[in-house]
C-alpha cells in the first residue's frame, strides 16, 4: 500500500466532511415546511402596533390589484388623507398580510416634513390573502383599509 502525503489526506477528509454536512442540510431542508403567517398571527402583529387603540376605516387608500398573476412582484401604494402639518400628520404607515412567512410587510415612519403621506413599494405575496394598510396619525388614532388579493402564481415558497 502506498502512503499518500498528509496534506492530500486532510484535503480528502475535509471534502468528505463538507459533502456530508451539505447532504445533511439538504435532507433537513426537504423535511421542513416553510413558515407561514395566519390570520391569527396577522391580528397579533396588528395588536402590537395598535395596542388597545381603535382601528377605524377610512382616510387610508390602499392601491393594490385585486388579481395578481405572479406573486413575486406586486406593486402597492398607500396614501393617507392628511394635511401633514406640524399638528396634524401621519406618524407611520404599516402593511400587514395573512399568508406570507412574516405578517409584517413594512413599517414606514413619517413626520410633518414628509410633505405627503404616501408610500409605494413592491411586495411578494405567497398566496391569495388579505393585505391591510394601517396609518397611525399624530393624534393617536389608527386608520386602515384592506384589500383581498387573488394570487394565481404564488411567491415566498421554495421549490425543491
Amino acid at each position: 500500500m502506498t502512503q499518500q502525503p498528509e496534506n492530500l489526506q486532510q484535503t480528502r477528509r475535509r471534502f468528505l466532511r463538507d459533502t456530508a454536512a451539505l447532504a445533511g442540510s439538504v435532507a433537513l431542508g426537504l423535511s421542513v415546511t416553510p413558515a407561514e403567517a395566519t390570520p391569527d398571527t396577522m391580528r397579533a402583529a396588528i395588536k402590537r402596533v395598535v395596542g388597545e387603540g381603535e382601528l377605524r376605516q377610512g382616510k387610508v387608500k390602499l392601491d393594490l390589484p385585486p388579481l395578481v398573476e405572479n406573486g413575486n412582484v406586486v406593486s402597492l401604494t398607500v396614501s393617507v388623507d392628511s394635511p401633514m402639518t406640524d399638528t396634524d400628520y401621519v406618524k407611520a404607515i404599516h402593511i400587514f398580510n395573512e399568508r406570507n412567512p412574516q405578517p409584517n410587510v413594512i413599517g414606514a415612519y413619517l413626520g410633518p416634513r414628509a410633505g405627503r403621506a404616501s408610500l409605494s413599494t413592491r411586495i411578494r405575496l405567497a398566496d391569495t390573502q388579505n393585505v391591510i394598510a394601517i396609518a397611525e396619525l399624530s393624534d393617536g388614532s389608527f386608520w386602515s383599509e384592506s384589500v383581498n388579493v387573488i394570487v394565481t402564481l404564488a411567491a415566498c415558497v421554495e421549490n425543491l
